[in-house]
């Protein structure tokens, strides 16, 4: 994906296809982005946006646009796990991570949201019983972004 547009148009897609319950969880190193494709994944979704990084509130809720405006009825939930310790220097400890992810209640919002969690590869995956994992890399000089998507095929999609 050589633009941030790419990024934001696979976001887009995935978004298509989630419904509640529907858990994806978004790994990469800083700049990977992380955040643009989930804002993608909101466009997709239909939600209010912008969605933009939750990283000094952890957790941002959006809720869908009305169906005239292409929403689908499904509330988006966007978690940023790296104030939680993740992706820093300092290797978190996964439990601890793990209660901090609980005490956000979003095994509740599972119900009717479809969660996006950036930087949550082992630590949200509890989170519901399959989800999407999606890492995101840079290579080439930082020109060109690489996706590598994991999970059940309704996520994951033909050739995204």
């Amino acid at each position: 994906m050589p633009t941030a547009a790419d990024t934001a148009a696979l976001g887009r897609d995935i978004g298509a296809r989630l419904a509640p319950g529907d858990l994806v969880v978004l790994s990469g190193p800083l700049g990977a982005g992380k955040t643009c494709l989930a804002a993608g994944i909101g466009e997709g979704l239909g939600v209010e946006g912008p969605v933009t990084s939750p990283t000094f509130v952890i957790a941002r809720e959006h809720p869908p646009l009305p169906a005239a405006l292409g929403g689908r009825g499904v509330v988006l939930v966007h978690v940023d796990a790296y104030r939680l310790g993740v992706g820093t220097a300092v290797e978190p400890d996964p439990d601890e991570v793990t209660a901090q992810l609980d005490d956000l209640d979003l095994d509740t919002d599972l119900t009717r949201a479809a969660v996006v969690v950036e930087w949550g590869e082992g630590v949200a995956e509890h989170l519901a019983t399959e989800h999407l994992l999606v890492r995101l890399d840079r290579s080439g000089g930082d020109e060109v972004r690489e996706a590598l998507l994991h999970g059940p095929a309704r996520l994951v999609g033909g050739d995204p």
